[in-house]
């Protein structure tokens, strides 16, 4: 039998059909969406129920024809196939309690993402562009948009700064465990004597906020603009169009200066300091729920030292889950990522699955 309560599985079952009728029924307007969402975030859970009850039906009634006895040969297959389905009725049972895991609310929300050249020099920053390109292909292979909102180039092709807009559905779930030190292990290009260096780059990925996420007030803010410059000082542009916003209650500062207009500017630093604002405040939320606290995989802090890459090796680790991959080639291309994110989901997974029958014991 399901681990989760038969009657709560009934009720969600119960919820489905009485939606899909009203539906059928032809309902319109703002009702339909809403029931549409419902319904939508519904269906997977019902599937997953009906195969469950499915499978332990078909097993009873084979537990019925072993008990019986009968034909030696049907016997020993109805067992075959009762061993295969108490495998399946594990599975399925598993599946339908982690889709009945509380969701986060922000999983299916566009991502800002923020990578930063750390200790190490040039190293650094070409790592972190071997990050935000790792991402970029990432996100290609996913069929999610890419868009640039400011970047602060290295002048030997890396990064010391670089924020982009990541668009698609679920971009933040896939990427939301990516927070934290990223750090690499290989012999730099300008490295004669043929030794290993350490550096590190930093990654925070942000939900997308939405306005009625953030409350921000005008008095709250001090907006600053000057004539943007680039590498060396030189000037970009002849106009003040670099804008410089200062959130005053949390000292939290967006400078942004890629676009030629100061409008396109300040639109770009309004969305970022939203997003930092908003993440802060989940945090905050966060740190309140000691419960959720011990099913998130690492903290999110942006110091917490992740990931290492190691080059000569060929391999990468991921200390939060103490799971290292041979893959380093595949993971950097971005395709190989996938199995790594697939790791950590799986251990917060597991993690709060084991929080809710603890707190339900």
């Amino acid at each position: 039998m399901a681990s989760v309560n038969a009657a709560k599985l009934d009720q969600i079952i119960d919820r489905f059909v009485a939606l899909e009728a009203e539906m059928a029924s032809g309902a319109g307007g703002e009702d339909f969406v809403r029931m549409s969402k419902e319904y939508a975030e519904l269906e997977p859970v019902v599937k997953a129920v009906r195969a469950l009850r499915d499978a332990e039906n078909e097993a009873a009634d084979l537990a019925e024809m072993i008990a019986e006895g009968g034909d030696a040969e049907l016997v020993e297959m109805a067992s075959a196939e009762f061993a295969d389905l108490k495998g399946s009725i594990v599975k399925l049972d598993k599946k339908v309690s982690v889709l009945l895991l509380p969701k986060d609310a922000a999983d299916e929300r566009n991502v800002i993402l923020e990578v930063r050249a750390g200790t190490g020099g040039d190293e650094a920053a070409l790592f972190a562009g071997d990050l935000f390109r790792m991402y970029q292909r990432y996100a290609t292979v996913k069929g999610w948009k890419v868009e640039i909102i400011s970047a602060n180039e290295a002048g030997i092709g890396g990064y010391k700064e670089i924020i982009a807009n990541i668009f698609g559905s679920g971009a933040f779930a896939a990427l939301k465990f990516e927070s934290g030190v990223h750090r690499v292990q290989r012999v730099p290009v300008t490295e004669t004597q043929g030794r290993i260096h350490t550096s590190a780059a930093t990654v925070a990925v942000l939900p997308e906020a939405q306005e009625v996420d953030v409350q921000i007030e005008d008095k709250d803010l001090r907006i600053d603009v000057y004539r943007a410059s680039g590498p060396g000082g030189q000037s970009v542009n002849t106009t003040d169009s670099a804008v410089r916003i200062t959130h005053l209650p949390t000292n939290t500062v967006v400078i942004q200066q890629d676009e030629k207009s100061q409008h396109k500017n300040r639109e770009k630093a309004m969305k970022v300091l939203m997003a930092r604002l908003y993440e802060q405040e989940r945090a905050r939320l966060a740190s309140e729920r000691s419960e959720e606290r011990k099913g998130q995989i690492g903290s999110g802090d942006r110091s917490e030292r992740i990931r290492t890459y190691n080059f000569p090796q060929g391999r990468v680790t991921d200390h939060r889950i103490n799971l290292t991959l041979y893959k380093l080639d595949q993971i950097i291309e971005g395709s190989g990522l996938q199995e790594m994110i697939d790791a950590l989901t799986n251990e917060h997974q597991a993690a709060l699955l084991a929080a809710e029958n603890d707190h339900a014991a």
